[in-house]
């Protein structure tokens, strides 16, 4: 089923999973309207999260779902303080939070002033849960809606530990993979949970900040909403830092220059990210 999203240039252009189109920063100015719009990041890169500030901007969205924020965080984001950087870093606790400088997310938070804010941040918890006993146990009654109570087809199962296992560096003992897999599918869950309890309380649209693994349609929260919510029109954006090889899982896409950092291996190297 083929989707049209109104670029900045003026073009309609045609997205579809696997056959994404690239687009340039400046579009993200002018989306086509959709309930849902899920933004995808590197953590770490400034320039993705000035892009999500651009793309919010211009979407104006009644609520910002954040994978960064606990629901009870989120909660924390009010009137007074979302003009202030330090004060709501403060109250957030977010320099203990061990996700980037909170000055690259406050300018998403100022692109849309008046939107309600939510979180969908998995406590640690309840990931180790989703480790040693599956997603769907950890997500609890709820689990069907999103498909956590169905295991994954083979195929599916091998991709997703093979990409766990690349991600940490080929450092971690091959019995965990599959549980890392069943953390990622609670934190797609949680992802999607949130947004559908956003649109029931706001009505939409709504923006989602969340790494671009989340935004994948083919297995991220997109995939979800289109079982629990099918009617909601979503739109997924992937921003990468090398242009991706194969096929591209999100509608839209583009590539910034990647952000300065050590080498993300270089901990496991030492013997610090098995833990």
């Amino acid at each position: 089923m083929k989707r049209s999203f109104l670029l900045a240039a003026g073009l309609a252009v045609v997205a579809r999973p696997g056959l994404a189109d690239r687009i340039e920063p400046a579009q993200l100015a002018r989306l086509t309207p959709a309930d849902v719009v899920i933004l995808g990041e590197v953590h770490d890169n400034p320039r993705h999260h000035e892009n999500q500030a651009l793309a919010v901007a211009g979407l104006r969205p009644a609520a910002l779902v954040f994978e960064m924020l606990t629901p009870e965080k989120a909660a924390l984001v009010t009137p007074d303080l979302r003009p202030s950087e330090r004060r709501l870093a403060a109250v957030l606790d977010w320099d203990r939070s061990g996700w980037p400088d909170f000055a690259m997310y406050h300018p998403i938070l100022l692109a849309a002033p008046e939107a309600q804010v939510f979180g969908a941040e998995v406590p640690r918890d309840e990931a180790r849960a989703a480790v040693s006993e599956g997603a769907a146990a950890a997500f609890g009654a709820e689990a069907a809606r999103f498909g956590l109570d169905r295991p994954l087809a083979p195929a599916d199962l091998d991709r997703r530990i093979e990409e766990q296992r690349v991600a940490h560096c080929g450092a971690l003992p091959a019995d965990l993979l599959p549980g890392m897999v069943e953390a990622q599918r609670l934190r797609d869950a949680a992802l999607a949970r949130a947004v559908m309890e956003a649109m029931e309380e706001t009505g939409g649209p709504v923006a989602v900040i969340t790494g671009t693994g989340h935004a994948r349609r083919d297995v991220g929260v997109p995939a979800l909403l289109a079982e629990a919510a099918p009617a909601l029109r979503v739109l997924s954006i992937g921003q990468f830092e090398a242009p991706p090889e194969g096929e591209v899982p999100f509608d839209l896409w583009l590539v910034t220059a990647p952000a300065p950092r050590p080498d993300p291996c270089a901990g496991f190297a030492e013997g610090g990210g098995a833990g």
